[in-house]
């Protein structure tokens, strides 16, 4: 376990090396994210020597937030899992089927946040993330950006964050072994995400 990172080894031992984390009570306004200037990325292992990133291209969600005490109430996200994109479409394909996302058989990912706890400038939440009919937590570390208004009239806020899962606890355990005894696929899954919200004018 790495404290103050992104890597536990369980979400509850870094829930205790880190306090009792809490939700905000604050009166709050919903932010609906802006998939257009938002970025929802993963890089993975590949033959023990290199990395494969690819990235989600559909997806939807929203927070809940006082952005002037820096609170937050909810934040949820769901992700067509056919919209991954490694930008090789034989990899891609082969994701979607069922060594992978499935994603005949479950077409959305979801993340729906349980608790927070604020870190200096830095934020770590605990929440629920359902792939592949799995139900995990996770542990996601990362900054509030602020807020600003844009040239017509709307409220933007950003958000950036990471974490790591393994992908066999969502049983995706497909994989080959190398002739020098590595593996072609890593087990640990490193995400990243650059959100871009707009305020909701219907509160």
């Amino acid at each position: 376990m790495k404290r103050g990172g992104v890597v536990c080894s369980g979400v509850a031992a870094c829930v205790l090396a880190a306090g009792s984390f809490t939700l905000a009570a604050a009166e709050t306004s919903r932010w609906d994210v802006d998939p257009d200037h938002s970025i929802i990325e993963f890089r993975v292992a590949h033959m023990v020597v290199s990395k494969t990133a690819g990235r989600f291209m559909d997806y939807s969600g929203f927070v809940e937030m006082d952005p002037e005490a820096k609170t937050f109430k909810a934040i949820e996200a769901t992700i067509n899992t056919a919209s991954v994109n490694t930008n090789q479409e034989k990899r891609d394909a082969h994701l979607r089927n069922a060594d992978f996302f499935d994603t005949e058989k479950f077409p959305t990912m979801t993340y729906k946040m349980k608790s927070y706890k604020k870190q200096g400038d830095r934020y770590a939440a605990v929440g629920d993330l359902t792939l592949r009919g799995i139900t995990k937590e996770i542990l996601l570390v990362g900054n509030f950006n602020g807020v600003t208004k844009d040239p017509w009239g709307n409220q933007r806020a950003g958000f950036s964050g990471e974490g790591t899962l393994n992908r066999k606890d969502f049983g995706m355990v497909w994989n080959k072994t190398l002739d020098s005894g590595g593996l072609v696929v890593g087990d640990d899954v490193h995400i990243r995400l650059d959100i871009e919200c707009i305020k909701s004018k219907k509160q």
